[in-house]
């Protein structure tokens, strides 16, 4: 019961405090009419705050920082400096520039929880991971969700309502993870940084099949989620209807809180590969039927993205779970965050390969494009390995 205690609190924190992550896509038309800015903005902040995060997850993989000083606090003080970035979209004269430089630095704070949050679930359980991160990604998408949920119920001045609830909740989550949550009966913390580490972790066929499946995974994900509101409104344009794009957004992208914590009760019967497997198939079924869909009747197009939505994100936490199994034991928090900070960078690649098609070129099968990452995914973990940790 302990510890299932403390797997509610790093949850609850791990939703409350990446809500800061898409609030600005929430928000774009009200940044757009506040601050005088680009109205195609949104591909630029959140390959911004992508890249934030990658160098976020570098630093702390270089320097093995989960691995060196206790987690907890790690999380907790990266969530609230993200608080405090987050919160300064509010800031009166902000531009561009400012706005830019808040994403960046919220993207960097942001490697300090999401992969951190793994590795304090990986700290608590052994066995029954999969089930753990199932619930942990499962958060994780709910908190990308709500700021679309914040701008649907606000009345007025959403802009404020979104930040303001999202940076507050970064705050809350801060304060569980920092006094409620013990250090974890497998962790392992005071490895010093060795940089041959990084490449003797690849040498392992088994880490390599399961970081390379999720590099396949992230070349969709964000892209995806990113690009939810324009497909919604891509479809009321072509279509000439009217679907609500903030209410749908945060449906169709919290939908896949569901898919995750399913995905990891199923573990309980078959293995995180085969659900991996079958999460990257739906998917890519999804991105190849798209262009049909978005000329479907709302009763037959608005079932699919929800499908899509679940089948996007259920293998993430099934993959992570293969990451932190085939990771060496001392240096677990380091792996994760390298494998972390490599997906991310593809996540800005594929976002600004999507933008360029669909600016450049009018036929829908651009969207194709994404199907790239679930056929590679598909690819590497068909690789014949086992999964198993490993010490250095």
């Amino acid at each position: 019961m302990k510890r299932h205690r403390i797997l509610f609190f790093i949850v609850i924190a791990q939703f409350m405090c990446t809500s800061v992550w898409f609030a600005v896509n929430a928000i774009m038309p009200e940044l757009v009419l506040a601050y005088e800015i680009p109205e195609n903005s949104v591909g630029v902040f959140t390959s911004i705050i992508q890249f934030g995060f990658i160098i976020g997850t570098l630093i702390f993989a270089v320097w093995s920082i989960s691995d060196r000083f206790l987690a907890t606090k790690v999380f907790m003080y990266c969530a609230l400096i993200s608080a405090l970035s987050n919160a300064g979209l509010l800031i009166p004269v902000n531009n561009f520039t400012s706005i830019a430089l808040l994403r960046f630095i919220t993207g960097v704070c942001l490697a300090g929880i999401y992969p951190v949050g793994i590795k304090l679930a990986a700290d608590h359980f052994k066995n029954g991971l999969g089930r753990a991160l199932g619930l942990l990604v499962g958060t994780l998408v709910l908190g990308t969700a709500i700021p679309h949920f914040f701008n649907f119920i606000a009345l007025k001045n959403s802009l404020y309502t979104v930040v303001g609830l999202t940076s507050g909740l970064s705050i809350i989550g801060a304060l569980l993870i920092g006094f409620f949550v013990p250090n974890g009966a497998y962790n392992k913390t005071g490895a010093q940084f060795q940089p041959k580490v990084i490449f003797e972790m690849f040498k392992s066929v088994g880490f390599k099949k399961a970081s390379f499946g999720y590099f396949g995974h992230m070349w969709e994900l964000y892209t995806f989620w990113a690009f939810v509101p324009f497909f919604l409104g891509l479809y009321n344009r072509i279509n000439s209807s009217d679907l609500n794009v903030s209410l749908w957004s945060f449906i169709i992208i919290g939908i896949g809180f569901i898919s995750c914590v399913w995905g990891g009760i199923l573990t309980a019967k078959y293995s995180s590969q085969l659900i991996a497997k079958v999460s990257l198939i739906g998917s890519l079924t999804c991105c190849l039927l798209f262009p049909l869909f978005i000329i479907a009747p709302s009763v037959l197009f608005l079932p699919f993205m929800l499908v899509w939505g679940m089948f996007v994100i259920s293998d993430s936490p099934q993959l992570s779970t293969l990451v932190a199994q085939s990771a060496p034991l001392t240096y677990k928090g380091t792996a994760i965050t390298l494998v972390n900070c490599i997906g991310f960078s593809i996540t800005i690649i594929s976002i600004q390969v999507l933008s360029y098609l669909q600016t450049h070129y009018s036929s829908r099968l651009v969207y194709w494009v994404l199907a790239i990452g679930p056929i590679l995914g598909l690819l590497y973990l068909n690789l014949k390995s086992t999964i198993k940790n490993t010490e250095y």
